[in-house]
C-alpha cells in the first residue's frame, strides 16, 4: 500500500509522515527534500528558488514525474509532498491524506523551525507554489475532493493524528478486502 501525505508548509506533513511510516513499518519519502536539495544546487533560498521555478516549469514537472513514477514502482511507502495526493488521485494508486492547518499555526511552526522566516516570506512562498500548480497543472492541491481523509492539525499532537490515520488505514484495508 502507498500512503500520501499532502498539505501546506508547516502542516506537519513530514512529522506525521515519518511517524506513520514507522508505525506501518514502511519507508518514508519526502518531496520537499528533493526541492530543498535542488534549491541548494542552484545556490538559492527556498523563496528565491520558488520564484525561479515559476519561470522554469521543468523543475516542478520533472520532480512530480519522478514522485509519480516512484509511487507506481514501489509499495509500502509513505510519500509526503504537496502534490503527492493529487498525483496519486489521478492514478488511483494510494490512500490520500491531507493535513489542513490554519495560517496562524503554520506560520508559528515555520518560524520556530526555520530561522529568519517571517509571515511575509511564508505568504510569498505559498503564493508562488499555488501559482505554479495552477499554471502548470490547472489545479489547487488544497481542494479536499482529491483526498480520502482530511485532518485539521491545529490542536492535535502528531501522535494523536497518526493514531487516527492508523485506524482509518486499518478500516480501509478491511473494506478493500471485501
Amino acid at each position: 500500500m502507498i500512503v500520501t501525505i499532502s498539505g501546506e508548509s508547516g502542516s506537519g506533513k513530514t512529522t506525521v509522515g515519518k511517524l506513520l511510516a514507522e508505525k506501518l513499518n514502511y519507508q518514508f519519502f519526502s518531496g520537499g527534500y528533493f526541492f530543498r536539495k535542488k534549491a541548494e544546487e542552484y545556490g538559492m533560498s527556498l523563496l528565491d528558488f520558488s520564484g525561479y521555478a515559476e519561470k522554469h516549469p521543468e523543475i516542478d514537472l520533472d520532480q512530480d514525474k519522478m514522485i509519480l513514477d516512484f509511487m507506481k514502482n514501489h509499495d509500502n511507502i509513505v510519500m509526503e509532498s504537496r502534490l503527492s495526493g493529487v498525483l496519486a488521485y489521478r492514478e488511483a494508486i494510494a490512500v490520500k491524506i491531507y493535513l489542513d492547518t490554519s495560517f496562524c499555526v503554520r506560520s508559528r511552526r515555520l518560524m520556530e523551525r526555520d530561522a529568519g522566516t517571517d509571515e511575509k516570506h511564508i505568504l510569498a512562498r505559498s503564493r508562488s507554489e499555488i501559482l505554479r500548480y495552477m499554471e502548470f497543472y490547472g489545479l489547487d492541491y488544497r481542494v479536499f475532493s482529491y483526498y480520502d481523509y482530511i485532518v485539521d492539525t491545529d490542536d492535535f499532537t502528531p501522535e494523536t493524528i497518526v493514531e487516527w490515520l492508523m485506524n482509518y488505514i486499518s478500516n480501509t484495508q478491511v473494506k478493500n478486502k471485501d
